[in-house]
């Protein structure tokens, strides 16, 4: 072959191998991507594109400014990022087995001092839902019973609340100062109040009158280590009771003994939402008020409780049952709730505005 001809076809295969090199790959396959974990570097595609034009200077949101709080509210010294007292209630008895039981007269006195406290009575569904209704310069009260028991509410063959019951004191307690409403919150199992057949009417007046009523498991089972189905067993069989007897689902639930499955809350999630419940909210057994739920660091599924006694040494109720926090807060008024009156509105001191969550941002007020 001449020498040209082979210089030629040497130049022609070069051009066909390098041409080879530079011709676009392929789409990387979809499964790749995915499979790919986050954040990891994604390889640039070889084929040749057309100049990139350059990318838009991404725009700033400025968030609005902080609108100023109402007269009322500032004349009621509001602060609603302040901490919620939720109290924690057992059996309501005239001889006390356990110390968590409250005779009558304790539930009776605790209740007549929070009325002139300026304490107002509120659902836990209302709280965790921020739907906090109650007059300027007034403290909500989240008033929590556990496990349903009978001393908590019975009806006389009259249809009124039994005296001496959870309810009758309470009802007794607001006929004597009218801003202090009669509501709380139960979390029952299954055989609420022990009322048997009776539970359908006897939880239809509850709701009736302003109460709401909470899952708090099947059987009471230490939930602590559970395994996952078991729990969505207990949880799933008595929010059926729940539904059967008031004709609604349960908003709030509450751990038997306070103890989550997980010891990691993150762990947990499976129990706020399942098949045949949403809980807006999840409350564990002590030892604090809650912080406020117009607050950031506010967590749903973990919520706070009091448990209701006087200031004794035993399991440090000197310090971090009811009749302490009560009187730590009177004596620290900054650190409590405080309505502002308007429930369309959060308002708090302008030095506390960075612990407002973004979700109500829209709502806050500041002075």
């Amino acid at each position: 072959m001449p020498t040209l001809h082979k210089f030629a076809v040497l130049v022609l295969g070069a051009a066909l191998l390098f041409g080879l090199l530079l011709a676009p790959r392929p789409e990387e396959d979809a499964s790749e991507v995915v499979a790919r974990p986050s954040g990891a570097a994604t390889a640039a595609p070889a084929a040749a594109t057309a100049t990139p034009t350059a990318k838009p200077t991404p725009t700033k949101t400025t968030p609005p400014p902080p609108q100023p709080a109402s007269a009322a509210a500032i004349a009621a010294k509001a602060n609603e990022l302040g901490q919620v007292p939720v109290i924690m209630y057992h059996r309501i008895i005239a001889k006390p087995f356990s110390s968590i039981d409250r005779t009558p007269e304790e539930l009776r006195k605790e209740l007549e001092s929070l009325a002139k406290g300026n304490y107002v009575p509120i659902t836990a569904a209302d709280f965790v839902r921020g739907t906090i209704d109650i007059p300027a310069g007034a403290h909500p009260v989240v008033l929590t019973f556990d496990d349903g028991n009978p001393t908590q509410f019975a009806l006389d063959p009259a249809g009124n609340p039994v005296p001496d019951t959870a309810v009758g004191v309470l009802f007794e307690v607001a006929s004597r100062y009218p801003s202090f409403r009669p509501v709380a919150t139960f979390y029952i199992n299954k055989d609420p109040f022990q009322l048997g057949e009776e539970a359908n009417p006897g939880v239809t007046w509850l709701v009736q009158h302003g109460f709401e009523i909470g899952n708090h498991t099947q059987t009471h089972p230490n939930l602590a280590g559970m395994a996952r189905k078991s729990v969505e067993s207990e949880i799933s069989k008595n929010e059926s009771v729940v539904e059967k007897i008031s004709g609604t689902r349960s908003v709030t639930f509450a751990y038997p003994f306070g103890n989550p499955p997980r010891s990691k809350a993150k762990d947990n999630a499976f129990v706020a939402k399942g098949p045949t419940w949403d809980f807006k909210g999840i409350f564990l057994a002590g030892w604090r008020p809650s912080v406020s739920v117009f607050a950031k660091e506010f967590d749903p599924t973990s919520i706070a409780r009091i448990r209701s006694e006087d200031k004794v040494k035993e399991d440090g109720c000197d310090k971090f049952c009811s009749t302490a926090w009560i009187e730590w807060l009177e004596k620290n008024p900054e650190q409590r709730f405080t309505s502002d009156g308007d429930k369309a509105t959060v308002t708090a001191p302008s030095s506390v505005i960075g612990g407002l969550d973004p979700d109500w941002a829209a709502q806050g007020r500041f002075y």
